[in-house]
């Protein structure tokens, strides 16, 4: 079944704005006429596609078809562009990114992008382990994520492998793990989390042999302010080098007993014929084989 592009527009209004009425105000069209176009869609599909929520959120199928509208809204407007029925315009391109990434490599790659394109980029940050689920929903064009299996409709390119060495200020490694990370020492040692979806710290500990619940835990969730946190000896934590070389250098950070953790990063987009997010994935790939280990 085809879908009219003006209604597949609306449901990816509606989820957007969180409303019918916010749908209305961006498409310019009354709330009633969103309401129609919407039932007319659901009708069609036999589906329900919007949950009448505050704020409303798509459905399953409605993600599907959220999806397609940004899908719609890019391609109709390369084509425009190539026809020469519209000029370039500013496309707004959401793509999804990991806080490690966007605090170290990711916004450098962007910039001969926007020496390019009129494009204007909407980041929406999230753990690696879950920025797939926004590509998923249709919320994202694109995402850097750990995923390695593509997504339906999306092409995947390995990026490469984020290395993490485990660290700690030397106060707190004099208060806490004197002689070492013995296990035991392990257990009660405060960590470090970004936040309630960071495995990364609980990964380590069970691959240490260690209880992931028992230590205590601090919650920092920004990329600077978690290594700042460790610096400050709140806990250990586990940072990239771009993060830890230089306080590891001058003494500020140690370096604690125990492997790297590594994560294997890829960059997964949709199946598109799109000179736009074909220069993403240049720029994107480019910079993270730069700045990564090999996969």
């Amino acid at each position: 079944m085809w879908i009219a592009p003006d209604l597949a527009e609306t449901v990816a209004a509606v989820v957007d704005e969180g409303s019918l009425d916010g749908a209305a105000r961006m498409l310019r069209i009354t709330p009633s006429a969103v309401s129609q176009r919407l039932r007319t869609l659901e009708g069609q599909l036999g589906r329900v596609l919007v949950v009448r929520s505050k704020p409303a959120r798509a459905t399953e199928a409605g993600a599907v078809v959220v999806r397609l509208a940004r899908q719609y809204a890019l391609l109709g407007h390369e084509a425009g562009v190539e026809l020469g029925l519209e000029g370039p315009g500013r496309m707004r391109v959401p793509i999804a990114v990991n806080s490690d990434s966007l605090a170290t490599w990711f916004l450098p790659a962007l910039q001969p992008v926007m020496r390019a394109h009129d494009v204007s980029f909407e980041l929406h940050r999230d753990d690696q382990d879950h920025t797939a689920e926004l590509l998923e929903a249709g919320t994202v064009t694109a995402a850097v994520t750990s995923q390695q299996a593509p997504i339906a409709g999306c092409v995947v390119t390995p990026l490469g492998v984020t290395v993490y060495e485990p660290v700690a200020a030397p106060a707190f490694v004099e208060r806490w793990l004197p002689a070492g990370s013995s296990l035991d020492a392990l257990s009660k040692a405060p960590v470090v989390d970004y936040d309630r979806n960071d495995d990364l710290q609980a990964q380590w500990l069970t691959g240490r042999g260690v209880d992931p619940s028992r230590p205590p835990r601090h919650y920092v969730p920004a990329s600077e302010d978690y290594a700042t946190a460790v610096r400050l000896g709140f806990g250990w934590g586990l940072l990239p080098p771009m993060q830890a070389q230089a306080a590891l250098d001058d003494g500020r950070l140690v370096r604690l007993d125990g492997p790297r953790a590594s994560v294997p990063l890829y960059w997964q987009q949709w199946n598109l014929r799109s000179p736009l997010l074909a220069d993403i994935r240049d720029a994107v790939v480019s910079a993270a084989h730069a700045a990564l280990e090999p996969s």
